[in-house]
């Protein structure tokens, strides 16, 4: 049995990445596909002492440029910037000395493309949560199509049995008796968000991971795998 997903690979993402991730045995980054702005591929949230902000990468990018072509706009200092930005509002939390300055080597390195910074953060994430799932890129496997077909050529070349995917996009694209046609079952997932300890309060959902290392450590990956979906 062959459990693949596939995903943009997002900066610093949230929970329900990991938790699709953790839960397959192959992940795919799609990143031969067109980039979003204003979307989650170089953005994301931190919690903050009042509330949260958003982290954001500054790219060259042309409209229909592909997420593996986009490059980082390094003129800008935006890594000082948002290591600044994690270490005021981590430095209090319980698990900062453990995790903050292998974070911190990422973000002094000059990366330049968006994929590359991405790629780097969600592995360092991966090593802390135990992820040891296969990682492909879907620019290496050479497959035409629109997203919906191409998603299920992806799984077709890689032998999948089940594909996990988010509902929102999923459920208006993908044609569901084409999956089933080719002996694939399509488990739709919507996150039930597990509350944890944050060192600031209100309680606020929908943060990056690296929220859930800071405040939890160890029990991050329990956390994750325990938390429910729809």
């Amino acid at each position: 049995m062959i459990t693949v997903g596939i995903h943009q690979p997002e900066y610093l993402p949230w929970l329900g990445f990991f938790k699709k991730m953790i839960q397959c045995d192959i992940f795919v980054f799609y990143d031969d596909v067109q980039f979003k702005r204003k979307d989650f591929q170089n953005r994301n949230n931190i919690r903050t002492h009042d509330g949260s902000t958003l982290l954001t990468v500054p790219v060259k990018s042309k409209l229909e440029s592909l997420i593996k072509d986009v490059k980082i706009d390094n003129t800008q200092r935006w890594s000082k910037k948002h290591i600044n930005s994690i270490h005021s509002n981590y430095t209090k939390s319980g698990y900062f000395e453990k995790y903050f300055s292998k974070l911190e080597k990422i973000y002094n390195k000059e990366f330049s493309t968006l994929v590359e910074l991405n790629v780097e953060i969600i592995k360092f994430i991966n090593k802390e949560l135990k992820i040891k799932n296969k990682i492909l890129f879907s620019s290496e496997l050479n497959i035409n199509g629109n997203s919906a077909e191409k998603i299920l050529k992806i799984c077709e070349v890689l032998n999948a049995d089940t594909y996990i995917t988010g509902t929102i996009w999923a459920s208006k694209h993908l044609i569901i008796n084409d999956f089933k046609n080719k002996n694939i079952e399509i488990k739709f997932q919507n996150l039930i968000h597990p509350i944890y300890n944050q060192c600031h309060t209100p309680f606020l959902p929908k943060m990056s991971t690296i929220d859930l290392l800071f405040n939890e450590g160890e029990k991050a990956r329990e956390i994750l795998i325990k938390s429910k979906t729809l």
